[in-house]
């Protein structure tokens, strides 16, 4: 009697597990099926049989040599903003008048458009790596310096009282009893600045390189070579997924703590 009901909650888990990558392989399929029906021509919407085999025509050590362009500017800029938002959150929770004086600057920034920011960037700084990285962390910090506070902010005011009743200094208050709490919020904006990393460097690419996935969309769609760059966008899409994917391993390996528990 008892098998029937964890027989069904296993098929149940698996047909979970598995509907993502149903609905994806629906979804190409139903587009293949869209543009062979209706004759769509490439440069309106190519097949995704034409973007697979646009996709393997390039070179395998150029798609390598985009990627590593893409990739180097995104995680240093994805570095950065991690070594400037997790101190200035805790700056900003320490100071009430640092919080009241830095967060709508903040604001300001994160409101203006990159993409209106960056040709000012190149320009004042060149189209090396330094000014690709900086648009990228000005896109990517935000997220992280309002989730690292919201999670300091949100920590037990018993447990403050209780830390500041033993006389407890300030730095061992923040690092043993604030940042722990603060952990999943920090790791809820890691995953959002990851995938904003990549978009950061797209944009950064898409003003001036000669190299990077996004250059190559850029390059591609200019030339008319519609199914090259929609390999392009595919690819970039998987990588952003895979950098998502790698925040929330990270935080599963080693911060197995900070997740919710399961119902």
């Amino acid at each position: 009697m008892s098998q029937k009901p964890t027989d069904a909650a296993a098929r149940r888990a698996l047909l979970l597990n598995l509907s993502p990558w149903l609905f994806f392989v629906g979804l190409i399929l139903l587009w293949e099926l869209v543009c062979r029906v209706f004759e769509l021509p490439t440069y309106v919407l190519p097949a995704p049989s034409e973007i697979g085999k646009a996709f393997f025509d390039v070179e395998f050590s150029r798609w390598m040599m985009h990627l590593w362009a893409t990739l180097r500017v995104a995680l240093m800029g994805f570095a950065l903003s991690i070594v400037i938002s997790i101190p200035l959150a805790i700056a900003m929770m320490r100071s009430e008048f640092l919080s009241r004086t830095l967060y709508p600057m903040l604001v300001v920034v994160q409101s203006t458009p990159v993409v209106a920011v960056a040709p000012l960037i190149i320009v004042m700084m060149g189209s090396d790596d330094p000014s690709r990285v900086l648009i990228t962390c000005l896109l990517t910090f935000f997220p992280l310096v309002v989730s690292t506070a919201t999670g300091i902010n949100e920590t037990p005011a018993e447990l403050i009282e209780l830390s500041r009743s033993l006389d407890a200094p300030t730095r061992r208050e923040t690092w043993q009893i604030r940042i722990p709490y603060a952990i999943p919020h920090i790791f809820s904006g890691l995953k959002v600045a990851i995938t904003l990393a990549i978009i950061g460097a797209v944009v950064a690419e898409f003003v001036a390189a000669e190299e990077g996935l996004g250059y190559f969309i850029q390059f591609s769609t200019s030339f008319f070579k519609i199914p090259q760059a929609f390999a392009g966008l595919f690819f970039l899409a998987i990588v952003s997924l895979l950098l998502f994917k790698s925040v929330q391993w990270t935080q599963q390996i080693f911060f197995a703590w900070s997740l919710p528990k399961k119902k």
